[in-house]
């Protein structure tokens, strides 16, 4: 049950979301593998201090009075649940597969609340003037229709058919072209994209955002990266995710309001919105309270 407790914010009251049960029973990024190698991580999920390390090649993670949280092993990253009920949680098959790069991209704490951040990545519309000469590019602003559906029970939501002119679409990218782009969003916190790679047109790169709740205006945003590309060093993948991440941030913690709202017609939509709106409609459907202005 959704503690009672209310906050008042100026005139708008708010719900103390830290046991949001949606949230409570997903599974969230809180390290990278890479990460834990280099020693212990103290971090905070959904208001818990957390300590987060690996013993003996298996994840632990204990709070602060010493008690044991859920952890386990996915996609390079240390997973936590915090609630008696652990959803399922979903995989990225492309993975696995041996040609690929598979980079942490970095963590990044950011003062907006995590659906902000999840809704901020999956918006076609902003490349132009945010990410200039890299995704996008003027008078190139115009966002093609797109399809949206929801898929696996309503669990996943998907948009297919995504094409935007991008400059320099990726680290190895020596010319602009039309990118395909597939968003999926397979957990209320989490999104994946896959894109054209633009050396092999007929494959794709995957760039995960998995956001990590440490409060209703706090995220730590993780991103992982699965690339076609055998020129480009850690370093150069790695500077470029970080270079586009750099350029959302300020955008993101100057949003008003930080809170995602989640009534209809809160935030006037246009069609190239048509992702937000569904995931907006998808977070509602699911009943989260964290991080968001509920309808």
């Amino acid at each position: 049950m959704l503690a009672s407790c209310i906050m008042t914010r100026g005139n708008d009251p708010f719900i103390d979301e830290q046991n949001d049960p949606v949230l409570l029973d997903q599974w969230h990024v809180v390290a990278s593998i890479a990460e834990l190698r280099r020693g212990p991580v103290r971090t905070i999920l959904l208001g818990r201090r957390l300590t987060v390390a690996i013993r003996q090649d298996q994840p632990v993670a204990h709070h602060a009075d010493g008690a044991a949280a859920a952890t386990m092993l996915h996609l390079e990253y240390v997973w936590v649940c915090l609630g008696q009920k652990p959803a399922r949680l979903f995989d990225i098959p492309e993975l696995a597969e041996p040609e690929r790069r598979v980079v942490h991209a970095g963590s990044f704490g950011v003062r907006t609340s995590p659906p902000r951040a999840i809704e901020n990545f999956l918006d076609l519309g902003h490349f132009p003037y945010v990410h200039k000469d890299f995704l996008g590019l003027e008078p190139h602003t115009e966002v093609p229709p797109y399809r949206v559906s929801t898929e696996q029970d309503g669990q996943e939501l998907f948009a297919r058919d995504c094409r935007f002119f991008q400059p320099r679409s990726a680290a190895n990218a020596s010319e602009g072209f039309i990118v395909e782009y597939v968003y999926r969003v397979p957990h209320p916190l989490c999104a994946v994209l896959y894109k054209l790679n633009p050396l092999d047109r007929d494959r794709q790169d995957v760039i995960a955002l998995f956001c990590q709740p440490v409060g209703p205006e706090q995220v730590r945003a993780h991103m992982l990266v699965s690339l076609l590309d055998d020129t480009s060093d850690d370093a150069e993948l790695i500077g470029f995710q970080q270079l586009i991440f750099a350029q959302d941030k300020p955008i993101l913690e100057n949003q008003v309001p930080l809170r995602l709202p989640l009534s209809p017609g809160a935030e006037v939509p246009v069609r190239a919105d048509a992702m937000s709106v569904a995931y907006r409609r998808y977070l509602a459907a699911l009943g989260l309270r964290h991080g968001v202005i509920a309808a």
